[in-house]
């Protein structure tokens, strides 16, 4: 049994309608099975106007886009999606070939509340299995990449949670190391993607193959990103650990645009915590408090799991860009940036952030094994939060 198999039913039984996935994924509102079944076959074909009509044909008229529920409206922008998608990648901006389509796609974007086209979500997670599968190229590459952000969402879900938990807790607290344990249990899925990823979908086929899907379209006057795999939310597990108030302005501007992408609860939990402390701090601060040479047990612990899971994204944001050189270096690239807007600089840049951010955590360690001397007793209890702690400790901002 693996983590999505125990992670995914619950999301599944939430009242949040955009967790429905299997409904999601079932539904089909515009009766578009047998057109985006085609799309591969226009794609390869180049086929502008075949692709142009078929956009035009699955529109539906307003009255009708206004009255779908969330769950249809999503699957609707999914397979709208996958032809503005297209059209784009051929060098056709696809609300100037299909205006009729504006309007609706602006209803869709108010019923769902999300941005007006098709995000990564409706890529992969909300994107039916199987024959169904909806695709740019049908090449098996394309699904292995679908898959590999299909397997981490119900895990990035329950990240959430304990990260929302996370904040209201004090390094003394033993729910605090806990919570951190249970993160860095969560993120591990985005470790195993990017493995997967690396094994099944080669640089050449992503940069060549795939990235021109992925480029933005002009939706009344402002562009729009694809359904980038920088829209998979990681920086909201960083935003509790350490990004609210031990970033950079850089990697902050760049999620202030991310955060469009997301959906509305996790653009909620960003303006929750964003400019909070974060945990991070809370524990530099403790740790400065502590006026022996040994932490407290239950401090120490926290520091422990605090550096396990740094260490965990750490390890995720390395791959990463592995992956990102490669299929942006010099012989295959047709694009500067990635399809989530940001350059390879920016992410070495959030690298270098993460790393820091757990080395000092792990620099704390090397006191949990300190010998005591024996006329300092141990301390075995702290401030009772973290609030009080000195200002420039809590302030402390790292850049790259």
């Amino acid at each position: 049994m693996t983590l999505y198999d125990l992670v995914a039913p619950a999301i599944e039984g939430r009242y949040e309608p955009r967790y429905r996935i299997a409904g999601i994924r079932a539904a089909d509102p515009l009766g578009a099975d047998a057109t985006v079944a085609a799309v591969p076959a226009m794609n390869r074909d180049a086929d502008i106007p075949a692709l142009t009509v078929a956009l035009r044909t699955l529109v539906p008229d307003h009255d009708r886009a206004a009255s779908l529920s969330v769950v249809d409206a999503l699957a609707a922008v999914r397979d709208l999606g996958l032809l503005l998608g297209s059209l784009k990648r051929h060098g056709v901006e696809p609300l100037a070939a299909v205006p009729e389509a504006l309007p609706v796609l602006q209803e869709l974007a108010r019923r769902t509340d999300m941005v007006p086209r098709d995000t990564v979500h409706h890529y992969t997670t909300w994107n039916p299995l199987g024959d169904r599968q909806r695709m740019y190229t049908g090449e098996q590459m394309e699904g292995h990449l679908q898959n590999a952000v299909r397997m981490v969402f119900p895990a990035l879900v329950a990240a959430l949670d304990t990260c929302d938990e996370l904040a209201g807790l004090e390094p003394y607290d033993p729910r605090f190391a806990d919570a951190l344990d249970r993160t860095g249990q969560h993120v591990q899925a985005m470790v195993d993607s990017i493995d997967f990823t690396v094994a099944q979908v080669s640089p050449e086929f992503f940069a060549r193959g795939l990235r021109p899907y992925f480029e933005e379209i002009d939706v009344a006057g402002r562009d729009y990103l694809g359904p980038a795999a920088a829209q998979v939310p990681l920086w909201l597990v960083d935003l509790t650990l350490w990004q609210s108030d031990r970033s950079s302005p850089e990697y902050d501007a760049f999620l202030d645009e991310s955060v469009l992408y997301s959906l509305p609860s996790w653009r909620a939990f960003h303006a929750a915590h964003r400019g909070s402390t974060s945990a991070v701090s809370k524990l530099s601060a403790a740790i400065s408090w502590e006026s022996t040479p040994r932490l407290p047990p239950v401090l120490a612990a926290s520091a422990v799991s605090a550096a396990r899971v740094l260490r965990i994204l750490k390890t995720f944001r390395a791959r990463h860009i592995g992956i990102a050189r490669k299929a942006y270096s010099d012989e295959l690239r047709l694009y500067d940036a990635g399809s989530g807007g940001a350059p390879i600089a920016l992410l070495r840049s959030v690298l270098d952030l993460t790393r820091d951010n757990e080395t000092l955590v792990r620099h704390a360690n090397v006191r949990m094994h300190a010998p005591v001397p024996a006329s300092v007793p141990a301390s075995t209890s702290g401030p009772a939060t973290c609030a009080s702690a000195p200002a420039p400790l809590r302030e402390k901002r790292l850049t790259p």
